[in-house]
C-alpha cells in the first residue's frame, strides 16, 4: 500500500503511471466519483497489485529494490526462480511485491444508526468485529425507547459480526440527560426493571452484547454509576452477553468536568469486556476550527488510558467525519458536519488546497464562498487514519471504534485492511 499526495497538475493516470497500476484501479479502489477532478493536497490510496520489473542492462537487485522500495529479501521471497541473486540477465522478468505495513491482529466496532444505507453497511462489515447500533434512550421508568434494528443485526450476523445493543441516557430534547442518569442510578428497582428491559431485547432480537454509553453523569454519581456497571455486568456475564462501555478521553484519574469525572477508567477497565474511548470531538460544533481528533491530543488519552485499564480491553475511537467553521469563529456559532469524501468534492469545488498538520496529523483548507465569507474545514484522509492506526498499533490497544460507519469512507478500510487484520468473533 502507498499513500500518494496529489501534486498541482498530475491526473489518475500520471499517478497510475508512477507506480505502474492501471488507472482504473486507482479509480476503483478509491470510489472516485469524478476521476478527472483531484485536488492538490488530496491522498489516493494504491494498492499495488502484481507488478513486474523486466531487468535492463547494469540493474541488480539492490537498484530494483531501491527503485520500488521495498527490500530485497522480499523480492526473493515472491521469485524463487532467482537463484544467484548476484545474476540477474537483461530482460528477466522480476515480480515486485507489495509494500506491506502488518501490524497484526487487531477487533473493530462501528457505530451505526438505524437508518445506515445497506449498501453501505454491507460494504462496511468485512472490516467489523463488533456492529453497534445507536441508540436505545432509557426513560425515567427503566423503559426502553424502540428502533428499527432487525435489519441490521441480520445483516451484521450473516457478515460474522457480533451486533452490540447501545443504550443511552439521551433526554427528550436530544442531548445525554444528567438528570435522567440520576434517576436511573439512584433507584435499584429502576435498574432492575431496565436490565430486565435489555435483557428481553437482547434475547429476541439476538444481539451479542450490550454497549453502555451514559455521558455527562453527574460528578458526584460516579461511585452509582459503578455500582450499576457491577450489577449488569453480574447480571449479563453468565448468560455469554458482552458489556462495553464508553468513555470520555480523559488524560487523568482526576481530570474535572461533568464529562469526565463520573467515569472512572479503572473500575470500567476491571468490570467490562472493552471499553471504547471516545477520542474525538476536539473540534466540535461549536469549538474554534481544529481537527477532529488531533493525534497529539489523542496520544495524551492513551498514555493515561493504558495505566488503569488493560491495553487489550482499550478501543480507541476514530471519528469519520469532519467540520466546516466559518470565519473568523465567533463563540456560540455553530460549524457544519462534512463527510470526509464531502470535504474533498468540497475543496475541488471552491478550487482550494488540501494542506496538512503535522502535529495533529490531519487535513484541512480555507476557502472563500460566493458571498465572500472565508471558511475553514478540518476532516480525515488516508494520511491522518494510517495515523491513528499506527498509535493504536504502538500503544497495542486491542481495539478501534468508529463513529460512525454511516457515510462511507473508502480510503479509511482501504488503509485498515491494508495493515491490520481484523478479527471475528462469531
Amino acid at each position: 500500500m502507498e499513500i500518494h499526495v496529489v501534486q498541482p497538475g498530475e491526473s489518475v493516470y500520471s499517478i497510475a503511471s508512477q507506480y505502474g497500476v492501471s488507472w482504473q484501479k486507482i479509480v476503483s479502489d478509491n470510489e472516485l466519483q469524478n476521476p478527472d477532478s483531484l485536488v492538490p493536497g488530496q491522498t489516493l490510496v494504491i494498492l499495488e497489485g502484481n507488478r513486474q520489473h523486466v531487468v535492463r542492462r547494469g540493474e541488480s537487485l539492490f537498484l530494483i529494490a531501491m527503485q520500488y522500495q521495498v527490500r530485497i529479501s522480499d523480492i526473493l521471497r515472491v521469485n524463487p526462480q532467482i537463484t544467484d541473486p548476484a545474476r540477474l540477465a537483461i530482460g528477466q522478468v522480476v515480480n515486485i511485491p507489495e509494500k506491506t505495513i502488518n501490524f497484526g491482529p487487531i477487533m473493530v466496532n462501528g457505530y451505526a444508526f438505524p437508518d445506515i444505507s445497506m449498501d453501505v453497511l454491507g460494504k462496511t462489515l468485512p472490516y467489523l468485529t463488533f456492529l453497534s447500533i445507536f441508540s436505545y434512550q432509557v426513560n425515567s421508568d427503566g423503559s426502553l425507547d424502540t428502533i428499527n434494528d432487525l435489519p441490521l443485526i441480520q445483516a451484521a450476523r450473516a457478515a460474522r459480526v457480533a451486533p452490540l445493543m447501545v443504550i443511552t441516557n439521551i433526554g427528550d430534547e436530544g442531548g445525554f440527560d444528567s438528570d435522567l442518569a440520576r434517576t436511573i442510578l439512584s433507584s435499584d428497582s429502576l435498574q432492575d426493571t431496565l436490565i430486565n428491559n435489555v435483557v428481553r431485547i437482547m434475547q429476541e432480537k439476538n444481539y451479542s452484547g450490550l454497549d453502555i454509553d451514559f455521558e455527562y453523569v453527574y460528578p458526584e454519581d460516579r461511585e452509582k454509576y459503578n455500582n450499576f456497571l457491577r450489577k449488569v455486568v453480574s447480571r449479563l456475564r453468565p448468560m455469554g452477553f458482552s458489556v462495553t462501555t464508553a468513555l470520555a478521553p480523559k488524560i487523568s484519574a482526576d481530570q474535572r468536568g461533568r464529562l469526565y469525572e463520573a467515569h472512572d477508567y479503572p473500575v470500567h477497565g476491571a468490570l467490562a469486556d472493552h471499553v471504547i474511548l471516545m477520542t474525538y470531538e476536539w473540534g466540535y460544533t461549536y469549538s474554534p476550527p481544529m481537527a477532529v481528533a488531533p493525534l497529539n491530543e489523542v496520544r495524551k488519552v492513551l498514555n493515561y488510558a493504558v495505566t488503569a485499564i488493560p491495553r487489550e480491553k482499550i478501543f480507541m475511537g476514530i471519528p469519520n467525519y469532519g467540520y466546516n467553521w466559518t470565519l473568523p469563529y465567533r463563540e456560540g456559532t455553530a460549524a457544519q458536519t462534512i463527510s470526509n469524501v464531502g470535504a474533498v468534492d468540497l475543496a475541488y469545488r471552491v478550487g482550494a488546497y488540501i494542506n496538512y498538520d503535522p502535529i495533529a496529523q490531519a487535513p484541512f483548507f480555507r476557502y472563500y464562498d460566493e458571498n465572500g465569507q472565508e471558511h475553514e474545514v478540518w476532516f480525515e484522509d488516508a494520511r491522518s487514519i494510517l495515523a491513528k492506526l499506527t498509535l493504536a498499533n504502538e500503544f497495542r490497544v486491542g481495539g478501534l471504534s468508529y463513529w460512525t460507519i454511516n457515510r462511507y469512507f473508502p480510503q479509511n478500510w482501504l488503509v485498515l485492511g491494508s495493515v491490520f487484520n481484523v478479527r471475528k468473533i462469531l
